[in-house]
């Protein structure tokens, strides 16, 4: 007998008492109203939620405490070098007046190389679209948002979206992008599970994903 025919074996014998039709069950399913018919603050509220159960950290700000926030986001992080302050890579296009003091900038571009951004110690970006149905962000890789190796290699990723940015679903999301820029969609912190579902974070891209929703 092969391993083929010996695993369908104890399929069927598993399956014997099992009856050839099953009794359907009406389950009453609760739906929550699609984000389409909610208001723009109702979307960005959601929008926050779902990017929070993905374990990224979210925070609203106005655009008066923007630059608070970000800082806020950098603050109690120990710079990788041990000592001196934290290197955060700054892509061009970035907000000037949202770039914290203190810090070491490192403006982004294709001189700075994997083994310079793995050196640093966070990054800050922008977005395109933020996706309130999914919690997800879109990177078109425009002014403030970097190459796809600026967001990905680095430990920390601290991502300003404007509140008018966010849009209900996908559909919205897609008919706002330009089609022939690349696109980097995220949701949440990297993350992955083996066959035990042990959660490991960090092994694709950022550990850390931190929202600034402005606005």
């Amino acid at each position: 007998m092969s391993a083929r025919e010996a695993i369908l074996g104890r399929a069927r014998r598993a399956l014997s008492d099992v009856p050839d039709v099953e009794p359907v069950l009406d389950v009453p399913v609760v739906r929550p109203a699609p984000a389409r018919d909610l208001t723009h603050e109702q979307v960005v509220d959601l929008f926050g939620e779902r990017v929070a159960d993905y374990r990224a950290v979210v925070e609203r700000a106005s655009a008066a405490s923007a630059a608070g926030a970000v800082a806020g986001a950098l603050a109690g992080r120990e710079p990788l070098a041990g000592s001196g302050p934290l290197r955060v890579l700054v892509p061009a296009g970035f907000p000037p007046e949202l770039v914290p003091d203190r810090i070491e900038v490192v403006v982004d571009g294709p001189d700075v190389s994997v083994p310079e951004l793995d050196r640093c110690d966070g990054v800050l970006s922008t977005a395109a679209v933020g996706i309130a149905e999914t919690g997800t962000i879109i990177l078109d890789h425009g002014p403030g948002q970097g190459r796809r190796a600026a967001t990905l290699v680095p430990d920390l990723h601290v991502c300003v979206v404007r509140a008018d940015q966010v849009v209900a679903g996908v559909p919205e999301a897609v008919a706002g992008l330009d089609p022939v820029r690349p696109h980097t969609w995220i949701s949440g912190p990297s993350a992955t599970s083996d066959i035990e579902l042990d959660r490991v974070e960090g092994v694709h891209g950022p550990r850390t994903l931190h929202i600034v929703i402005v606005g």
